[in-house]
């Protein structure tokens, strides 16, 4: 399937997060430990916001149906861009065409979206699927992914104003229109989204079997852990990473997420809490 990162924290050159940890997302897009495939070379995308003070109101993507492990665009944007939340994702995809709008992440406004997984039987539902995203958005999917139908209908249940119920009544719609139509286990997805302030995850499958999820420890106990890590010492105690698998292997530093559940990382303390789909 995919395999993606989100990063909060300390503005940071993103080189420092894709390229230089011992098994980033550029190695895993050839060498992937957790993932369905060893490599994920059908695209890739990189989305980021400003640093404060810069009047962007919208993130910034970068994205390409070639593998991220030679692409020289990516390389360049990489030691050049500086910022404190961006997503990245590798693409291995399950069915749907290798084009440039169906590599994640995915923006709407200020939302980004990305997503590893996918809903079975989706050529079955597509149709159904789709009325139900609102008549105002629907112009605005460009591809042609269950990704990308997963995040609009997001939308249209109320992602602005509440996105864990948003994201639970897309779900609930899929796992009906799925059974509907004799798939046993519709769905399976980590998810991760962002308003550019927040970051949400989440882990669920129909079958209750997820793809691998993990989010790092907190810094200032990794330093008491770690205390000849340069990296500890150069962010901040909010300084968050969640991955579809760790990118080393610094002993504490990863914990796995619980199985149906999603965290929310924002200032202050972050939570984490169950998720239960809402019944279409």
């Amino acid at each position: 399937m995919c395999r993606w990162l989100a990063y909060s924290g300390t503005p940071l050159l993103l080189d420092t997060i894709l390229y230089k940890p011992a098994h980033s997302l550029i190695d895993q897009s050839l060498h992937s430990r957790l993932g369905v495939e060893t490599t994920n070379g059908d695209g890739f995308g990189v989305g980021w916001y400003p640093q404060e003070g810069e009047s962007i109101d919208t993130p910034a993507l970068l994205r390409d149906i070639g593998p991220a492990w030679n692409n020289r665009n990516l390389r360049e944007v990489a030691d050049h861009v500086r910022s404190p939340l961006f997503f990245a994702h590798i693409r291995a995809s399950t069915g749907t065409a290798v084009q440039q709008t169906n590599c994640h992440p995915f923006r709407h406004g200020r939302w980004m979206w990305m997503h590893n997984g996918a809903i079975t039987g989706f050529h079955l539902m597509r149709r159904e699927l789709s009325l139900l995203v609102a008549p105002e958005l629907y112009s605005d999917i460009e591809g042609t992914t269950d990704s990308e139908m997963m995040f609009y209908l997001a939308v249209t249940f109320g992602l602005d104003e509440d996105p864990p119920g948003a994201v639970a009544r897309m779900v609930g719609v899929v796992e009906r229109s799925g059974r509907d139509h004799g798939v046993q286990y519709p769905l399976q997805m980590t998810i991760a989204v962002t308003d550019g302030a927040r970051v949400w995850a989440f882990r669920y499958s129909s079958q209750g079997a997820s793809r691998s999820l993990f989010y790092s420890t907190r810094v200032d106990a990794l330093r008491k852990l770690h205390p000849d890590v340069a990296f500890l010492r150069e962010v901040s105690d909010e300084t968050r990473l969640i991955v579809s698998e760790p990118l080393g292997d610094l002993p504490g530093a990863w914990n796995e997420v619980p199985e149906s559940s999603y965290g929310v990382v924002h200032g202050g303390a972050d939570e984490l809490r169950p998720f239960v789909p809402e019944p279409a």
